[in-house]
């Protein structure tokens, strides 16, 4: 099963080598791992998407993470309502003649064109992994060069709060 963890790390020399280590040196392969500034300065927010067989190996893994130096907080998000986008670029094989098709083709999914050459064009889509695999394989009778990824980003959403009303009495 896919699990999506969230970690909020020091910034600091070494600490991405560290933490992808444990998951080597326990045999967990990373399916994608994004780390980006956060809004504190000197930390660092990392999302990795692993998958594992039983739940007994996301504790496993938490209690790892947990037990590292430069490790401020770990969540597994995936079971929360969280926020997530991958961003993907794709180079398009395209003539003049097919422009106008991919581009019609890739409106729907509010995907844009970013480059442009006499015999391609890059493509940009941000979104769900599975939206982008859908347009991949949509783009793909068109003839793919290349494919660059980022790996899915993700964090809880902010929750919402319920104002009561107090009923107000008129002596």
């Amino acid at each position: 099963m896919k699990r999506i963890i969230s970690l909020t790390v020091l910034n600091q020399t070494g600490v991405l080598n560290r933490i992808t280590g444990l998951f080597s040196k326990r045999h967990f392969n990373i399916e994608s791992i994004t780390v980006g500034h956060s809004e504190t300065e000197g930390i660092s927010r990392m999302t990795l998407v692993v998958n594992v067989q039983e739940e007994k190996e996301v504790e496993q893994i938490t209690k790892q993470l947990n037990k590292q130096i430069d490790v401020i907080k770990v969540v597994d998000i995936t079971s929360q309502s969280i926020v997530s986008r991958e961003l993907a670029l794709v180079k398009v094989v395209s003539t003049p003649a097919t422009r106008m098709e991919i581009q019609g083709l890739i409106q729907p999914f509010r995907a844009t064109v970013i480059d442009v050459s006499r015999d391609s064009v890059v493509v940009q889509v941000t979104g769900e992994p599975e939206k982008i695999e859908v347009l991949i394989d949509l783009l793909k009778p068109y003839g793919i060069k290349e494919i660059a990824r980022t790996g899915t980003t993700a964090f809880t959403r902010g929750t919402q709060r319920v104002s009561k009303e107090v009923p107000i009495s008129i002596v």
